[in-house]
């Protein structure tokens, strides 16, 4: 897998990632780590979690910590 597969796979689930996050997703996976999105509300850090866990075929388990 190469980002541009990682890039293509995530807008097949409808989710569309520029070069570095999809280079970053493709990193996380390539090296076993977690990647941490942050960011405002609204910009898409959750489904790009929901995107991310179909790609890799794993539920997505969502926790609000408030």
């Amino acid at each position: 897998m190469s980002p541009e597969a990682v890039a293509s796979r995530l807008a097949a689930s409808r989710y569309l990632a520029d070069e570095s996050l999809a280079t970053a997703i493709f990193l996380a996976i390539r090296l076993g780590k977690p990647l941490l999105l942050e960011g405002a509300p609204g910009v898409g850090k959750t489904e790009a979690a929901k995107a991310i866990a179909e790609l890799l075929g794993r539920d997505l388990v969502r926790l609000q910590c408030y």
